[in-house]
């Protein structure tokens, strides 16, 4: 392998592919060792010593396991760079901002595509797979009215709402990002394949598993998370009872996100899930775009017109990097002090002193109750 960032990523890679060693351990090591290749380079005697490491993990980390995994990494990134794959891992700039601030975020994502995964806009739809002409009809509508604002729509490939909220976004030319269940090598299902590849050079295709990795089904609840964690909020547009769309809902709440639902006719077996989000207050009635607007703040982003107003564009070459942490999390709105120190990680004494800073440079107002927005 190539020395610096090839190396760097190497050994990222190769940690991901350990058994038993899943995402919350992952951060657990690098927070230890400081990077991949110290902690594959550490002793078993250091190892036992991590809090949340026991044998198995010594032994995977020091035996034979380990060899697999520096092979598979090693075949997985020559894959990716011959195929225009980027390999994401957590500590990485390009990283979704918003999946860092996560508890169980993934911490490598395979992605291709042209879209930013940073916007300062994004919108997760979902729904049923039996959708009916009412759900495709209402999901259409609902990705028109997203026009002016020009998000990125994110989904999940799937038959029903997914595939329609992704061929609607292509028709109105807005990017749309699908995530996936399985490896970027394994489109699932086969027959949005066509609309798989065109999102290709209008947003992109992502997922956290590895080339390969087939359709099981254990893999959709783990896909529902990343959707709801990319998102600024999650629309509902038809559900039934039970379904991936209510669990990617309830995941979305659970990370403090907002969730709207489309309601349908009383009696509708597709539109049970989504009235009843609404009945229970768990989401907020979308009927029109001004509702989903209002919800997320995005109305202060228009014109009185009602002309799309860009959102100011900040180059990371502009900032250190603990600033343009700050600068990443703000473009999604305003927020606290005490909550800024939280999804940046960064001490609130370092945070204050950096914002203000900002301030000075005409980046970031200061608002009333220790808020702060950029200008």
């Amino acid at each position: 392998m190539s020395v610096s960032t090839d190396e760097l990523l190497f050994h990222e890679v190769a940690l991901t592919l350990f058994p038993g060693v899943g995402p919350q351990l992952t951060r657990q090591l690098m927070s230890y060792g400081g990077s991949a290749k110290n902690v594959l380079m550490l002793p078993p005697g250091k190892l036992r010593k991590i809090p949340g490491v026991g044998p198995a993990t010594v032994l995977a980390l020091t035996g034979a396991a380990r060899t697999a995994a520096l092979h598979q990494a090693e075949a997985t990134l020559k894959k990716a760079a011959a195929e225009g794959i980027e390999l994401l891992f957590y500590t990485s700039k390009r990283f979704p901002s918003r999946l860092k601030q996560l508890a169980d975020a993934p911490v490598l994502l395979y992605y291709q595509g042209t879209a930013n995964l940073n916007q300062p806009k994004t919108i997760g739809i979902v729904g049923t797979r039996q959708a009916t002409d009412y759900g495709r009809e209402q999901t259409t509508r609902l990705v028109q009215g997203l026009v002016p604002h020009q998000p990125l729509v994110v989904s999940g490939l799937a038959y029903g709402i997914d595939i329609a909220a992704h061929r609607a976004a292509l028709q109105e030319g807005l990017e749309t990002v699908g995530v996936m269940a399985t490896g970027l090598d394994v489109i699932y299902p086969h027959a949005h394949r066509k609309t798989a590849e065109k999102m290709l050079t209008q947003g992109g295709l992502l997922t956290e598993f590895a080339f390969g990795t087939p359709p099981d089904r254990f893999n959709f609840p783990a896909r529902n998370r990343i959707i709801a964690g990319l998102a600024d909020g999650t629309v509902v547009v038809e559900a039934a009872q039970k379904g991936g769309a209510l669990i990617t809902a309830e995941l979305a709440l659970s990370y403090d996100r907002d969730v709207l639902a489309v309601p349908g006719n009383l009696g509708s077996a597709a539109s049970e899930g989504c009235n009843n989000l609404i009945k229970t207050n768990k989401a907020a009635l979308y009927a029109e775009p001004a509702d989903l607007e209002q919800l997320l703040n995005w109305d202060a982003a228009l014109h009185q017109s009602g002309k799309f107003k860009p959102a100011p564009s900040y180059a990371a070459a502009d900032f250190s990097a603990p600033e343009f942490q700050l600068v990443e999390v703000l473009t999604r709105g305003e927020e606290l002090l005490d909550d800024l120190s939280w999804k940046t990680q960064l001490p609130v004494h370092q945070v204050a002193s950096l914002l203000l800073g900002l301030e000075f440079r005409g980046v970031v107002k200061a608002l009333p109750g220790k808020k702060f927005v950029l200008v």
